[in-house]
């Protein structure tokens, strides 16, 4: 439908026109559990002011019943996409009713149908404009209201929205819930959930303010809710933010639900905040699964002041909430938890993102251009995320922590509940801190790309030339034999080569403490020394720099992808942060079968299982290091059989499992995927695995562990399921897909190739943007030449401005591989 997206003039344009008084929202949602009812009842009265005769409200559903504007019923006119309203007056009422389409793909309201129980449940995500998926709504995050919901739902069920009920009227068949009204939000981060979840309580005090806490789940997952640790983490989060914030917590109650098949991580909707299930680690999980979580609840809880009640105008200033949200995460796991190594992940991980996001041509600034909805869809990146995040952690040291937080105080207090642009928030940043911020937010924020970092002699040379305040590390062996720090060099640089005097050391580490956001490489002699000693390294943060450094090299084409690797296999078993353990076993995997030609490929595909497989072996029994190893194990076995045997033998009780390993059903379901990719399982085996897991993950892993097997009418199959089948929800589509790729078995999948290129219009015309993204991005052709994609390009310079991007960056990454395999080569 051309007219289901919306420009940012448009918006702009009404919201000038067009003043909300407040929403009521019913949603008849009583019939739910029968799963071949497409619809549910909704009911929208909205008010408004308005300066026109004529506006339009959002509505993406099955059909609208009625429109009523100011008492008086009206025609119709509805594209599918638009409601269009006229006769209207200064003041007005409007009253449409209409039948919403529950959802398979996480957009809007999502219905699920649990296997273990046959329980129905249903959760909303809307971010950026899927709530006119539930609702007629004027769909732009500039036009807040309090919003009434009244949800009509099966008696027995937890019916939760993001303020407390304020009215429960029960029949014994279906109860009637009416909330309390919002506090101005916007559509976007309204939100409500339905279904039997598990539900457990508790509180948070700080004074007179008492806020009541929640922790939902499903009931099949309810024995591995750990409420009590995601109960502790709120808690210290809470107490973190309303010290640092000076604004009490607004929104009446914290309820966290972790909601099955989710497109997300995770979702600040005030008062009721949606977390994907993967968070509820049905086995065993590392140090960096727990602390990966936390850091999640307390972006999403950020986002209760940064995002929530003070909201940006458009998506252009998208960061204003998600920069914030990822930099205080960190801040606050570091500062308020037992992660207190928290900056590690994030300047190895995080960042990683940005640099990989603001490398590609499609890179942009922190403060983006995105004249509609579609650009604003793909712009939830790494820039906006992680990169944004890292530029504020810099800026916090260029104005001073104090002055920093006098401003956000300021900031929540001057815009509560309103919209604000970068220009409001460098009002209130630049007050205290005496710093003019024009400068710094051009350099930083309204610019794309990166500096790369180099000593040259007794000089930093930066390409890209931005002001940065750095840290040079210089290292030396101590007594024992560990690489410690001796020495630390701080500098603003601005010019491309700035003179500084280091005394010689065995490791000298730009951007020592994590300080900028650049790339940095290891001159000569202290890669030498890396290569050597990095196991030495006493430090976690200068480990993840080092091990950033090293990556981005590889990446680059600058350090031998074999040197890379050889670096990963002898250094990482002797890793002890998770997070970074977890990295560089990714990234290894990922070089293997990225970026090196063929025939060394297919020789570290074995050497990096053996080293995986002796790894596993030689790990502490149960250790978080020994469940990292294997599951790198199982990535690594499915592009090599060598050990399909042992694996075999393992998974069916003949042979013991290392000592100590968990055999949960996701790894188990990981080595039967590997098994089935090297033509080691069949479908019968795959069949009995699922008799014994026969839950939603277990039936997710099933098909891409089917979809996985080296048969080309396996592949067929699979590749009509991607692009035809219209009934398979977002994470079976993944799962297709997933399986339909694995052990990149080009020699029965390039067939398809043509076929990609000759249906990317029809897919971005008839899927949603979340199932067309997904097939697009995951079913790109790998292949050894960039002409096919090119000529696409060329064929479709008319083609929607989103799909070009997708297309223009997975080019991107294609272009990597093979660049760096002709270095390698």
């Amino acid at each position: 439908m051309p007219t289901a997206n919306l420009t940012r003039s448009e918006t702009a344009a009404r919201s000038a026109a067009v003043t909300v008084h407040d929403y009521r929202v019913e949603l008849d949602l009583s019939g739910a559990r029968d799963q071949d009812r497409a619809g549910f009842a909704t009911t929208t009265t909205v008010a408004f002011d308005a300066t026109i005769a004529r506006t339009w409200l959002d509505f993406l559903g099955l059909s609208v019943e009625s429109v009523t504007v100011n008492g008086q019923q009206v025609d119709v006119e509805y594209d599918g996409a638009r409601l269009t309203v006229g006769g209207l007056s200064a003041t007005n009422v409007v009253v449409v009713r209409a039948t919403g389409e529950y959802s398979r793909s996480g957009e809007g309201l999502h219905r699920f149908l649990d296997p273990v129980d046959g329980a129905t449940y249903l959760y909303t995500q809307y971010e950026p404009a899927d709530a006119r998926r539930v609702f007629a709504c004027f769909e732009q995050p500039d036009m807040k209201a309090p919003f009434t919901f009244v949800v009509t739902a099966p008696s027995g069920w937890e019916v939760v929205s993001n303020r407390p009920a304020a009215v429960i009227e029960d029949d014994g068949a279906h109860q009637r819930v009416e909330f309390f009204p919002t506090l101005p939000i916007s559509t976007y981060i309204t939100a409500v959930a339905a279904g039997p979840y598990h539900r457990v309580e508790s509180s948070w005090t700080r004074g007179e303010l008492t806020i009541p806490l929640g922790v939902l789940c499903r009931v099949s997952l309810a024995g591995y809710l750990d409420a009590d640790t995601l109960f502790d983490v709120t808690k210290q989060g809470l107490d973190f933010f309303a010290e640092h914030f000076d604004y009490p917590y607004p929104w009446g109650k914290y309820d966290q639900v972790f909601v099955p098949e989710y497109n997300l991580g995770a979702m600040e909707n005030p008062g009721l905040v949606t977390f994907t299930e993967a968070y509820v680690f049905r086995g065993a999980a590392t140090a960096a699964q727990y602390e990966g979580r936390a850091n999640t609840i307390l972006h999403e809880m950020a986002h209760m002041w940064f995002g929530d009640l003070v909201t940006m105008v458009w998506w252009d200033d998208l960061w204003l909430k998600e920069s914030f949200a990822d930099f205080m995460g960190a801040l606050a796991s570091v500062e308020a938890t037992e992660w207190t190594d928290a900056w590690v992940a994030f300047a190895n991980r995080r960042k990683a993102w940005a640099y990989l996001q603001d490398q590609l041509p499609t890179t942009h600034p922190i403060v983006a251009d995105i004249p509609d909805l579609e650009a604003a869809k793909l712009n939830f990146d790494g820039i906006t995320y992680a990169k944004g995040a890292s530029v504020l952690k810099q800026l916090v040291a260029y104005v001073g922590r104090d002055e920093f937080f006098t401003g956000v105080r300021r900031y929540f207090r001057t815009h509560a509940f309103g919209n604000t642009t970068l220009a409001d928030l460098l009002t209130e940043l630049s007050a205290d801190s005496g710093r003019d911020l024009a400068g710094w937010a051009q350099a930083w924020l309204q610019t794309s790309g990166m500096s790369t970092l180099t000593l040259d002699g007794g000089e930093i040379v930066q390409t890209d030339p931005r002001p940065h305040r750095l840290a040079v590390g210089l290292y030396d062996f101590d007594a024992a034999g560990d690489l410690a720090l001796r020495e630390r060099v701080e500098l603003d640089i601005v010019e491309e080569r700035t003179p500084v005097a280091l005394a010689p050391a065995p490791l000298r580490l730009l951007n020592d403490g994590d300080l900028t956001y650049a790339k940095v490489r290891l001159d000569a002699d202290s890669l030498a020394t890396v290569e050597r000693s990095l196991d030495r390294v006493t430090d976690p943060l200068a480990r993840g720099l080092i091990w950033s450094a090293l990556w981005n090299a590889a990446r680059d084409g600058e350090l031998e992808v074999g040197r890379y690797l050889t670096m990963a296999r002898d250094f990482a078993p002797a890793e002890t942060n998770m997070a970074l353990l977890t990295a560089v076993l990714s990234n290894a995997s990922f070089a293997v079968n990225h970026y090196l030609p063929a025939a060394e490929r297919d020789r570290w595909r074995g050497e990096w299982l053996e080293s995986c497989w002796a790894t596993l072996h030689s790990s502490e029994p149960g250790s978080g290091a020994q469940l990292a190893w294997a599951r790198a194990t199982a990535t690594a076995a499915t592009f090599d059989g060598r050990h399909a045997a042992d694996i075999r033998s393992i998974l069916l009780g003949d042979t013991p499992a290392p000592q100590g390993l968990p055999l949960d059903p996701d790894l188990r379901w990981a080595l039967w995927t590997a098994l089935a990719a090297t033509d080691a399982a069949t479908a019968a085996d795959l069949n009995a695995e699922l008799a014994q897991d026969d839950t939603a993950s277990g039936r997710t892993a099933h098909r891409r562990a089917l979809a996985a097997r080296p048969d080309a009418e396996v592949k067929a199959a699979a590749w009509a399921s991607a692009l035809g089948d219209t009934t398979l929800t977002n994470d079976h589509l993944d799962a297709v897909i997933t399986g339909f790729r694995a052990g990149g078995r080009r020699d029965l999948i390039a067939r398809y190739d043509d076929e990609y290129f000759a249906v990317l219009r029809t897919v971005w015309e008839q899927r949603s943007i979340e199932i067309a993204r997904r097939i697009v991005d995951g079913l790109f052709p790998a292949g050894d030449s960039l002409e096919p994609v090119d000529a696409w390009l060329a064929d479709h310079a008319d083609a929607p401005g989103a799909l070009r991007r997708l297309v223009i960056e997975q080019r991107d990454h294609l272009a990597r591989d093979l660049r760096v395999r002709a270095v390698a080569g």
